[in-house]
């Protein structure tokens, strides 16, 4: 039999009456040599030309030639089936590797210190009776009990205690989310908004559908009108240039607005897997848990999910990799991702210890100066009466120093924070003098005598030019990443009295603020907090289209 050429044994459209198989067929690019019809003619001996050559081919070699296209094509597929099958191996291996439901880290025996330490003997024994997704980790343990335990470091990660994996380690582990179909659950701390917003969250998410989800919002201060917040919300997410689905307003501890988002994602899922994301320390693992505990009511695959929920702490990082919870009956996980560590909030540049009084655990308080909250160890009685605070200084804890160059008469600064940071105000020519005396003791972050020893200080300033035209609602809001707010207002406003006579109703405020290296600054529209707030509060006036167009917000 004459060889033939490569199509012969690669082409089912070549042999006479060929069932060729489905799965033979090559939808991959591959070379097939063939020969055209002029070119095979020209190349015929004579005797082939006039009829007189070899014989057309037999019943027999026909089968032969079928028989042997089919055992190449199976050495084509076999071979793509090997190459195809190490890869899915690799795959498999790291989706399949046993992590601590807690925190997400991949459990191990190796490093006591480590994140995913286990006990040898009870790791072998969860893993013969193939229980290693009901394990918690030791480190997770410790810090269910209130240990303040740091694992990230890096850029954007935190000083203080045995460092494991870096932030930008943990910010790859979500990169692969902007190559997949799912649904993104955004949260926001509204304590600190633009610290936690995560502006470039497009860079992750790709183009999914977002839904944004703000947290914390039963610390607000009492009497706070939440219909002129969730507007503020609104406003500042348009300014951010984000389209989001949605806007809620929650609280994961009272478990404010949480049916609203279970309602959201429900309607939005549409089979597809739901990722919470968001910055550090922000409440994700506490938002999962509020969202277990309220979908349980009705669902009894997240009530079997509660059993193993991620852990909460106050540590930023306490998640370390993905965690995926089956809480939804229609198909679609739930994932609790590691949080987005941001270098320029105040949690990245203080100790491990003072973390915890950075948290608020109660209801914020605005705390206003001068005059009338002036202390009078710090100031002489009567001497912030006449000039306000001009040519004095405000140190809210070691972290924050605002020197007040030229203010009205009439002007406060109200403070919205966590009350462990203590404020104190005192004459500006005696600043530098009482912070190097007073750090670690009346300054407190950093705490303790290493920790303040080791400190850079505030090397960080900022100056801005504020414009006062309006007595009868603030000047703005002056935020301070991962630490909260003060407010410039008037006087009369803060103090809640009756002045009907203002020395000046308008000018340029003129204050610098100090803050540790890399810490941003916020000079933002303030936020309507108070029983006060809604009194001076404005809506937008918008059209038709521009209503159509603004995303919705609940609570």
């Amino acid at each position: 039999m004459a060889l033939k050429t490569l199509s012969t044994f690669l082409t089912p459209l070549s042999l006479p009456n060929a069932k060729f198989p489905q799965q033979f067929l090559c939808t991959k690019r591959c070379l097939i040599l063939c020969e055209s019809p002029h070119s095979h003619k020209s190349r015929l001996p004579a005797a082939e030309s006039q009829g007189t050559g070899a014989a057309a081919p037999s019943p027999g070699e026909k089968f032969l030639e079928r028989q042997q296209s089919f055992e190449a094509a199976k050495l084509i597929l076999k071979d793509n089936k090997k190459k195809k099958k190490k890869k899915d191996n690799a795959l498999k291996a790291s989706r399949t590797v046993a992590s601590c439901y807690g925190c997400g880290a991949p459990l191990h025996t190796s490093d006591v210190d480590a994140p995913g330490y286990v006990d040898p003997e009870t790791y072998e024994l969860k893993k013969k009776h193939h229980q290693l997704r009901t394990v918690l980790c030791r480190r997770c343990r410790l810090l269910s009990h209130g240990k303040m335990i740091t694992a990230v470091g890096g850029h954007g990660g935190y000083p203080g205690g045995k460092l494991f994996v870096t932030a930008e380690e943990l910010r790859e582990k979500l990169s692969h989310l902007r190559h997949e179909k799912v649904l993104i659950v955004k949260l926001v701390d509204i304590i600190d908004f633009n610290g936690s917003f995560l502006s470039r969250v497009r860079d992750l998410a790709g183009s999914n559908p977002i839904i944004l989800v703000v947290t914390k919002v039963d610390l607000l201060p009492r009497d706070t009108d939440l219909n002129c917040i969730g507007d503020w919300v609104v406003e500042a997410t348009m300014r951010k240039k984000l389209n989001v689905l949605s806007v809620h307003l929650t609280s994961s501890k009272s478990l404010v607005g949480i049916t609203g988002v279970i309602s959201e994602i429900q309607k939005e899922k549409k089979g597809r897997d739901v990722y919470i994301l968001g910055s550090a320390n922000v409440g994700k693992s506490a938002f999962i848990n509020a969202l277990l505990k309220t979908m349980a009511i009705n669902d009894p695959v997240a009530a079997s999910a509660q059993r193993y929920k991620p852990i909460q702490s106050a540590v930023p990082g306490t998640t370390l990799g993905p965690i995926q919870i089956n809480a939804f009956l229609g198909g679609g996980k739930l994932y609790d991702t590691p949080g987005v560590h941001l270098y320029h909030r105040q949690t990245a540049v203080v100790h491990s210890e003072d973390l915890p009084s950075l948290a608020p655990q109660s209801r914020l308080r605005g705390k206003s100066f001068p005059s009338f909250l002036v202390s009078s160890d710090n100031v002489e009685e009567g001497s912030s009466i006449v000039d306000g605070l001009n040519a004095f200084s405000i140190f809210w804890g070691g972290l924050v120093r605002i020197d007040v160059l030229k203010v009205l008469p009439e002007t406060c600064l109200t403070f919205y924070g966590p009350r462990r940071l203590p404020i104190h105000m005192i004459p500006t020519d005696q600043a530098d003098e009482f912070y190097k005396r007073e750090l670690g003791v009346l300054l407190t972050p950093p705490s303790g005598g290493e920790n303040a020893e080791n400190w850079k200080g505030l090397e960080s300033e900022r100056k801005l030019h504020i414009k006062f035209e309006d007595v009868e609602r603030p000047a703005c809001d002056i935020a301070i990443s991962g630490l909260g707010w003060f407010t410039v207002e008037p006087v009369s406003r803060s103090a809640k009295i009756s002045q009907p006579k203002l020395v000046e109703t308008c000018g340029e405020l003129i204050l610098t603020v100090h803050v540790p290296k890399a810490v941003e600054i916020f000079v933002r529209p303030p936020i309507p907090v108070g029983k006060t707030g809604a009194d001076w509060y404005q809506y937008v006036e918008l059209t038709e289209k521009e209503e159509e167009m603004r995303p919705k917000w609940y609570f």
